[in-house]
């Protein structure tokens, strides 16, 4: 490849980098940002992610049943705050801990529960489940209501090709001078 044409290369793989950097800046930053504090969660002390309590038994023979324990949960919710939906998404049993955790569709609440006796050990904000759907993505389809998932795979198929695009353009950014500087 001569000289000018690899000039010439080099500009084109500069405007398609800033291009993609200017159209793409502010969602690479809330990657950026969502990612850093998902990576802190653990160690946020309870502020992120609520610290998973303890409950007084391992046993799972001593457990109450699952749709009694959900009922609790419920009540439970619905006690802390009179506003939340208590519609249930998932039940996160942790037998390690005698625990189990309730966590609803429609927010970002959790409630957790000794599983052997149905004691309410904490009602807390999950700000690390927020920041996950802002992260990838789903936080668009679950304000929108958009079943399936479609926004969140177009939002990360878009994200992950920038990237691509971003890292090769990058290379070549730092390496194409370097090759025209051997050419002469």
């Amino acid at each position: 490849m001569d000289r000018k044409s690899h000039a010439s290369l080099l500009r084109g793989v500069r405007k398609v980098h800033r291009a993609t950097g200017i159209a793409l800046f502010v969602l690479f930053l809330i990657i950026a940002f969502s990612g850093l504090f998902l990576g802190w969660k653990k160690n946020s002390n309870g502020y992120i992610l609520p610290k998973t309590q303890k409950g007084i038994s391992t046993d799972l023979a001593n457990w109450m049943p699952m749709d009694s324990l959900r009922a609790i949960a419920q009540r439970s919710l619905l006690a802390a705050d009179v506003g939340l939906d208590p519609e249930l998404d998932r039940i996160d049993a942790r037998p390690s801990k005698g625990i189990v955790k309730f966590t609803f569709t429609a927010h970002y609440w959790e409630v957790q529960l000794d599983a052997t006796n149905g004691d309410l050990l904490s009602v807390a904000l999950r700000r690390s489940d927020f920041l996950e759907a802002l992260h990838d993505g789903s936080i668009l389809d679950r304000s929108l209501k958009v079943d399936g998932g479609y926004i969140k795979l177009f939002y990360t198929s878009v994200m992950a090709l920038a990237l691509i695009t971003f890292s090769l353009t990058g290379f070549w950014l730092w390496y194409g001078p370097r090759v025209m500087r051997r050419s002469k």
